[in-house]
């Protein structure tokens, strides 16, 4: 069972400085049951364990859906149905990472981090 191709990246420009955001391919794990894991590495972000980092599942001909967002310490749902199949964690200092549970194919589809900082804070 193949999860999705998974190439994407945000960017986000702060001060002439890139920011970037790089996501991995997923790696699906088998055995009773399957997870897929989706790396995403930041570079040029500060402060990136404090960043909110945002995952957004996009089914073809359909706009993207955030799933969820993990910011310092906590990962907040946009869906209470989402916490068995989703899960995010960050790791290192420039890594977040998503894990999809039990895959089957109806999680087909392209998955995305993004983040962006708030320009008042920026002040």
């Amino acid at each position: 069972l193949l999860l999705l191709p998974l190439l994407a990246l945000a960017a986000a420009w702060s001060y002439g400085q890139a920011q970037e955001l790089k996501q991995s391919q997923a790696s699906i794990t088998r055995g009773q049951s399957k997870t897929a894991r989706i790396e995403c590495k930041g570079e040029g972000i500060s402060s990136f364990q404090n960043t909110p980092i945002h995952w957004y599942r996009q089914i073809p001909t359909k706009a993207p859906e955030r799933i969820l967002y993990i910011g310092a310490s906590s990962v907040s749902y946009d869906d209470n149905s989402y916490r068995n199949k989703y899960s995010a964690l960050k790791q290192g200092e420039n890594t977040c990472i998503l894990s999809v549970y039990n895959v089957n194919s109806n999680d087909e589809g392209t998955y995305y981090c993004a983040y962006w900082k708030d320009p008042q804070s920026q002040q």
